[in-house]
């Protein structure tokens, strides 16, 4: 069964941190290009953040370099999104995405085949 589970969001204030965690399945994990996109009340999902299965490519949105950090511990099974600085327009529904095989852009969501539900993530000014 392939299972991806969001956790760590929250209510916090502008300028703190948070760090999202995905736990993904084997079968979801294994190979996969990972990524995080976010949609926020009213507004369509967004990219933020993809990583190789290695580890050692990353892709950032314009909107969070500088301050988030994507990786990922391979051993686990899980990936991470490091938020650091943020502010209110980070307000946004988190959610965890796996490719399957190669795909032509990371930053779009047609290109991951699974996702998890979400985490809420809300940074009050």
């Amino acid at each position: 069964q392939v299972q991806l589970v969001e956790s760590g969001g929250g209510l916090v204030q502008a300028g703190d941190s948070l760090t999202l965690s995905c736990a993904a399945s084997e079968r979801a994990f294994s190979n996969s290009a990972m990524a995080w996109f976010r949609q926020a009340p009213g507004k369509e999902r967004e990219f933020v953040a993809a990583i190789a299965w290695s580890g050692f490519v990353t892709i950032l949105a314009d909107s969070v370099k500088g301050r988030f950090t994507i990786s990922r511990d391979n051993a686990k099974n899980t990936v991470y999104l490091q938020m650091n600085s943020l502010k209110p327009e980070d307000t946004a529904v988190y959610y965890c995405a796996a490719a399957v095989g190669l795909r032509s852009d990371y930053r779009l969501a047609v290109s991951y085949a699974y996702w998890g539900k979400g985490t809420q993530v809300t940074v009050s000014s």
